[in-house]
């Protein structure tokens, strides 16, 4: 029994997402109080008298002692986790005990997260935040919170059943013959025509990459192009994963068939021959393969499986509306959060998907709102501590450099926009303040005007990045025609290698290559968090897929424990502990966590910060903690590129724990040996 809800100050619902047991519970409730003849109440309504009391009790004690509960658990076990992002409420429940504190908690940040992608920073304005949560319209309303709905149920879904989001880090998929190709591909023939073509409207094409289910095979970004944070990509793959989910039983292989797909050598890797150069081998419907060899090896219920692939059908894209998606930017100027770019993701049969990621003309816009609501934020900050005068406006970018940009900007945007009028008229109310002699100058006084100056420019951004009526929404995209032959060209490209591709992406890595070097090795996960990747060996278990632990009780015993071992080891880890060790019945576990140079030395690992127990979670989705960990390391080690490692491990009870050690010393400099995973 769960539930998610966003609420305002005034207790009113700005979304809500609950399951159907939840959804079912409150309107038992609420409808044995109606009386007799009336029909059952709008589950809105319901679930708005519901939490009203809480809402208005977490928003007294702010008021009254400056200070709230943040979870609290009620006398049948319900669990409730609450936290306010400026004047919006965050309330996550659990009732069936599938959840705890921390899986609630992380629930809400990722909400938050999600909010930030889809709408940039008009997030930082709790009033125009509210209008885009809660539009007016009711069909439009239903629209976007049946969206963001249906993205919180794919997030939860990976999380459960996929070990990259568990740990939060992107997996590639291990084939560097193929990987190298692909990227190759990627660079100089698709990005290359699509930036050169008159088709675009002027859109630059800024990153493209190619997912297997949730793996990554192939990523390239352009040469005047930032790089995608972590957070971001994976954000984007659960949008992806949304638009085209992935049917992961229709091609699970079988378990005899692991051997073969494991990659654990460049012997197991699959090179078909090129198909023959006729007109029937490009096409999509009828691929040639009569002197390309499938597999290595030929199994009845396998080749049923990739003949039915043939039959699937994938729904064509839309091209006339790419999604909208607010992203990091780091550039020489400075670091950028939340700037628009248009997000085009073209499937190429099922689980295997093209994303384009553009910069839209206009996105020079939202650099300049960026900048001058970073000057206006550290001005309000620096005068509610108490920074008066000359001390306030000292910084990077003081209040009387943004002065002349802030009013071409101003100029630029043009009289005609009424958010452009409405900025003005605040701009020149705060100058009058500021600047006019006999005014109250930089004082408290001017922390009301640097908030109507704050709301006023995401309002400008809001006009024209989010509105229907804005610039920005001038068909202004990749033409049909284009995405087509984008999606034409990357069906050729992979045309020979598709089948393979989605039973590779279920047997990535396996145990059976890592048995030999390291015997009563069960389970590992290695992570590198300065590029933010993951390697570990797989674990689907589906109702038709098995793993190599088998399909039964003891395969899901092992899930159950790599993901309790994960979230006991970051609860230890917030605590400032690096290495985690502990036997639990037949299995001994470890964690650790270390720093190296760029040359590989490992460095001392020292102090690590302790958080509180209501920290934002730890990761790298919803709150990037290893960046912040890294800067707070490399401060002792300046001049110094400072890499970060976890590697968590699942042994047998009976092996000796010397032994173990060593097994992890020597797993974890395998790895990430160039030879082995070059892409990585």
């Amino acid at each position: 029994m769960k539930c998610l809800l966003i609420a305002s100050e005034s207790a009113e619902v700005l979304f809500h997402w609950a399951d159907q047991e939840f959804q079912q519970n409150v309107q038992k409730q609420y409808g044995a109080s109606q009386e007799d003849g009336q029909g059952l109440p709008a589950f809105e309504d319901s679930i708005s008298t519901l939490f009203a009391p809480i809402i208005i009790s977490c928003i007294t004690m702010v008021d009254r002692l400056c200070d709230s509960y943040t979870s609290f658990t009620t006398e049948n076990h319900h669990i409730y986790v609450l936290h306010q992002f400026d004047e919006c409420l965050y309330i996550a429940v659990n009732g069936d005990g599938e959840e705890g504190e921390g899986d609630l908690r992380r629930k809400i940040y990722v909400v938050k997260k999600l909010t930030e992608v889809l709408f940039g920073m008009v997030t930082l304005s709790s009033n125009l935040l509210r209008k885009e949560l809660r539009p007016q319209d009711t069909e439009q309303r239903s629209r976007l919170w049946k969206h963001l709905q249906s993205l919180l149920q794919t997030y939860s879904h990976l999380r459960q059943d996929d070990q990259s989001f568990l740990v939060e880090a992107v997996e590639r998929l291990i084939h560097p013959t193929l990987c190298e190709q692909c990227i190759e591909f990627l660079e100089r023939r698709l990005v290359q025509q699509l930036n050169s073509s008159g088709e675009r409207a002027g859109e630059e094409v800024m990153h493209a990459f190619i997912l297997v289910h949730t793996k990554l095979l192939a990523f390239y970004s352009s040469r005047n192009a930032s790089t995608l944070s972590t957070s971001d990509l994976l954000v984007l793959i659960i949008m992806a994963q949304n638009m085209y989910p992935s049917n992961t039983d229709s091609d699970d292989p079988n378990p005899e068939d692991v051997e073969s797909t494991s990659g654990s050598g460049p012997e197991s890797f699959y090179t078909p021959e090129p198909s023959p150069p006729d007109s029937d081998s490009s096409s999509p419907d009828k691929p040639g393969r009569g002197s390309t060899p499938v597999f290595e090896f030929v199994d009845p219920d396998v080749q049923m499986a990739e003949d039915s692939l043939q039959t699937l059908e994938v729904p064509p894209p839309d091209p006339s509306t790419p999604r909208r998606v607010f992203l990091e930017v780091s550039l020489k100027e400075g670091l950028y959060p939340m700037m628009p770019h248009s997000m085009y993701c073209l499937p190429l049969w099922p689980g295997i998907t093209l994303v384009l990621l553009t910069k839209i003309p206009t996105s020079a816009v939202a650099m300049s709102v960026y900048t001058f609501l970073e000057a206006f934020a550290k001005l309000e900050k620096r005068l509610s501590e108490g920074q008066e005068g000359s001390a306030a406006t000292r910084g990077q970018r003081t209040i009387h450099e943004v002065r002349s940009k802030l009013d071409k900007f101003i100029k630029a945007l043009g009289p005609t926009e009424i958010q452009s009028g409405q900025l003005q008229k605040e701009w020149t109310e705060f100058k009058n303040l500021a600047f006019t002699r006999g005014g109250p100058g930089f004082s408290r006084l001017l922390i009301p005007s640097c908030k109507k100056m704050k709301t006023q420019l995401c309002g400008v951004y809001r006009q024209c990045f989010l509105l229907e009526s804005g610039p920005s929404h001038i068909p202004q995209r990749l033409s049909p025609g284009l995405q087509e032959r984008a999606q034409t060209m990357a069906q050729e490209k992979l045309m020979d290698w598709k089948d393979f591709l989605l039973v590779k992406s279920k047997r990535n890595i396996t145990m059976v290559s890592y048995l030999e070097d390291f015997p009563g090795l069960i389970h590992f996960i290695c992570v590198d968090r300065s590029t933010g990747q993951m390697i570990a060996p797989s674990l689907n278990l589906t109702e038709r897929n098995t793993s190599e632990l088998g399909r039964g009780p003891l395969a899901q015993f092992i899930k159950r424990k790599v993901w309790n071992l994960v979230n006991t080891t970051r609860r230890y880890l917030q605590k400032g502990y690096s290495t985690v060790t502990f036997r639990d019945g037949d299995f001994y576990f470890c964690y650790f966590l270390w720093f190296e140079n760029e040359t590989g030395f490992k460095l001392e690992a020292g102090d690590l910060p302790v958080l509180s127990d209501d920290s934002a979670p730890i990761g790298m989705l919803a709150w990037d903690y290893y960046r912040k960990l890294l800067r707070y390391y490399s401060k002792s080690h300046q001049g110094e590129v400072v890499k970060c490692y976890e590697l968590l491990t699942v042994h047998l009870g009976v092996i000796p724990a010397e032994i173990i050690l060593q097994h992890c010393r020597q797993l974890a400099s395998k790895l990430w040996e160039p030879s082995r995973n070059p892409l990585l």
